[in-house]
């Protein structure tokens, strides 16, 4: 029987595989959105002014970094979508009329990804243990752990952004207050200069500021949509394991 077959028998719904592939298009709107802001931002020179404010290219820095980041996000959020999608075809081959026969070839037919993985070491499992219940428990943490992957650098880079902005806040007042020390009143030259100084050291900490927690704000939106759909990926995983496999093993274990 072939897959797509196999999927109409299973009564797979269109929305199935509209839903696996609406993370990464929500990741595009977003985005997108994005990139039109920034786009706006530099039309009207604001961007150009935050550089050339900022004397210690902290900003510059963050703006580095969130771009990095974007990328690794864009990379997580492709793979987390394929293994979704994977994890639908192993759905659909399984929930076939002749779906156990995938089992007992080793799993041989079901399309390669973390949860045909996860399967094949549920077969390897029923096959080494002896009698009693399969208990996938480990299993399930190990494929959680695939699946998250490096996500984690998402709460890394929001963080570090967060904490770039606040060195430039710190080193903007340092900036600001350094003349006062030695500031003399009477001294009209020295106020003008002691002035300035104190411009550009409220500039660089406003705008270092202003980029961390941006930055951090909308990699914290881009990670939590990847997280989401993580979640969904593994819920699925655990389901498909839990009604149609495992069962399947211990039938076949028993018989």
């Amino acid at each position: 029987m072939s897959l797509t077959s196999s999927m109409n028998g299973a009564g797979i719904a269109p929305s199935a595989e509209s839903r696996e592939r609406s993370v990464l298009l929500l990741w595009m709107i977003f985005t997108g959105l994005s990139i039109f802001a920034g786009v706006l931002l530099w039309r009207y020179g604001l961007i150009g002014l935050m550089v050339r404010s900022d004397r210690t290219y902290i900003s510059s820095v963050i703006v580095a970094l969130y771009v990095v980041t974007c990328v690794h996000c864009f990379w997580r959020t492709r793979a987390i979508t394929r293994e979704g999608e994977a994890a639908r075809r192993c759905r659909a081959i399984l929930s076939a009329p002749d779906g156990p026969g995938a089992l007992d070839a080793d799993a041989r037919l079901l399309p390669p990804g973390l949860v045909a993985d996860h399967i094949k070491s549920l077969i390897t499992k029923a096959t080494t243990q002896g009698e009693g219940r399969l208990d996938q428990t480990l299993l399930l943490r190990t494929l959680a752990d695939r699946l998250r992957g490096s996500n984690g650098f998402g709460a890394f880079s929001s963080d570090t952004l967060m904490k770039l902005g606040l060195l430039g806040t710190i080193i903007g007042f340092i900036i600001m207050l350094a003349p006062i020390a030695g500031l003399d009143a009477a001294d009209k030259v020295a106020m003008r200069s002691s002035m300035g100084l104190m411009s550009d050291g409220m500039a660089v900490a406003m705008y270092t500021t202003l980029a961390g927690l941006v930055g951090s704000i909308l990699v914290r939106i881009q990670y939590y949509m990847l997280d989401a759909a993580t979640q969904l990926v593994f819920s699925d995983a655990v389901t498909l394991t839990e009604t149609r496999v495992t069962p399947a093993l211990e039938r076949a274990h028993h018989g």
